[in-house]
């Protein structure tokens, strides 16, 4: 779905192209859209920022609790 949507966006932006090589595009639109595409990016990276650093604590949380297993075998271990 991801790759359909990439190549729609891919045709609409080249005909967009074509359409203001003709003279026959609103410049005032296209700069909607580009405040548009702005804001969704900068969204896009917050919530990426956000879940990565979520993602760190999960990671740094496991590595603890395979360190505190690792020694609870290793005392097993040693009785």
């Amino acid at each position: 779905m991801v790759e359909f949507m990439k190549k729609i966006s891919d045709w609409i932006l080249d005909k967009e192209e074509e359409m203001a090589k003709e003279c026959a595009v609103d410049p005032e639109d296209i700069e909607r859209q580009i405040e548009m595409v702005r804001e969704r990016k900068a969204r896009l990276e917050e919530e990426c920022r956000e879940n990565a650093a979520q993602l760190g604590r999960i990671l740094l949380k496991l590595e603890n609790i395979k360190e505190k297993g690792k020694r609870c075998n290793t005392q097993k271990g040693g009785e």
